[in-house]
């Protein structure tokens, strides 16, 4: 019976899972989770965080299933979904700033070597980042957000984004050049 929900569209799908279907149900779970989870994570320090706020994130996607008009596509949706409930969390829980920098002092592109890094080491340095540089950088670079965007989202100047996203691409790119010289 699995198999009928494989193939089906997301109107059919959001449908069958409003009808309370459960095999519908598990099949949206399963086509979004892996996406979705990666999504938290980077912006989560901790693994076990990243999946309590996936499954809150769940937990609210089909209570508000209801509210999905279609507009954008169900994977955005449910993405939305899962990085406000992370976003409100790091919130909550600890104190998120922003800091708008000014007369940023850019580092030579030129001078960098190109390497061929592991997604994991990638993922480990952007881990060390500041939070606010790390979601910025996350809802920029990751999940294609724009900087007006992602100003609405956190509640913060356009500006402030564009330079969290330069303080955390040049944080990053000291962190990486730190792994690679450690390991090497």
């Amino acid at each position: 019976m699995k198999n009928n929900y494989q193939n089906i569209n997301e109107e059919t799908l959001v449908q069958e899972c409003l009808s309370g279907n459960s095999f519908a149900q598990k099949e949206l779970y399963n086509r979004y989770v892996q996406a979705m989870f990666h999504t938290i994570l980077r912006m989560i320090d901790r693994k076990s965080d990243a999946m309590d706020l996936l499954q809150e994130s769940f937990i609210k996607v089909f209570k508000e299933l209801k509210n999905f008009k279609g507009r954008s596509s169900l994977g955005a949706w449910i993405k939305r979904i899962c990085i406000n409930t992370t976003l409100s969390e790091l919130k909550k829980n600890s104190r998120l700033e922003f800091v708008d920098i000014i007369n940023i002092e850019l580092n030579d592109e030129s001078e960098e070597a190109s390497y061929e890094l592991e997604v994991s080491l990638i993922h480990e340095a952007v881990k060390n980042l500041p939070k606010g540089a790390r979601i910025v950088l996350n809802l920029y670079l990751f999940e294609g957000f724009r900087h007006s965007e992602i100003a609405d989202i956190l509640n913060i100047k356009e500006s402030t984004s564009k330079s969290q996203y330069i303080r955390g691409k040049n944080l990053l790119r000291k962190e990486l050049k730190s792994m690679i010289y450690e390991q090497g």
